[in-house]
């Protein structure tokens, strides 16, 4: 491999990884009913409108999923995959579409499950060093992180003031993360070629 193909698909790969992120990031901000005038909220926003207006009139969001966010984070999993393919020069190793489309919807699942890893995580610091704090980005992850704790809390008897429910969701996690790594072999997508798995 070549100094301009390694260079090639570190690239692809990362600023792929990282629009997708946001993009993941705008869908989750959605079904998390996240406070809008947050700015880094408006900023997420502000990225993500020119790619997605395009997408609006057909697919309008519903609820708390917006589908727009949604197809575009696969078709830009997808085309990341074909990008890495071909600069790679592996050509051949294209699959056909319905089996990128899957790749690409793995992908995604993939990044949404490590992104709620992440936040998790920095919720749980959070509560140690600054709770309370009124931060545009810790009220930010405790929005996102809310809608899936609170289920989970719910479901647990009250243990004086401790909470477990982020052990469950961990392990809830981990569980998912284990599916989606069998379902990635399954079919045939190629090991490191997506982030997150």
């Amino acid at each position: 491999m070549t100094a301009g193909t390694e260079i090639s698909l570190y690239l692809i790969r990362n600023l792929g990884a990282l629009l997708l992120f946001v993009v993941i990031l705008r869908g989750v901000l959605h079904a998390s009913r996240v406070n809008f005038y947050n700015p880094l909220s408006q900023m997420i926003v502000k990225l993500t409108n020119p790619l997605l207006t395009p997408l609006r009139g057909a697919l309008p969001a519903t609820g708390r999923i917006d589908w727009a966010v949604w197809v575009l984070a696969v078709l830009l999993q997808s085309l990341t995959l074909v990008g890495i393919a071909l600069i790679a020069g592996e050509r051949w190793a294209l699959p056909g579409f319905a089996t990128l489309l899957l790749w690409g919807l793995i992908g995604v699942v993939a990044l949404l499950v490590n992104l709620y890893f992440f936040i998790l995580i920095a919720m749980i610091i959070v509560s140690w060093i600054a709770p309370g704090s009124r931060h545009p980005a810790i009220e930010l992850i405790w929005q996102i992180s809310e809608p899936v704790m609170a289920p989970v809390r719910s479901l647990l008897p009250n243990m004086g003031g401790i909470d477990f429910s982020p052990i469950l969701v961990f392990i809830g996690i981990n569980v998912v993360q284990i599916g989606l790594r069998h379902a990635a072999l399954t079919v045939g997508l190629p090991p490191g070629l997506v982030f997150g798995l």
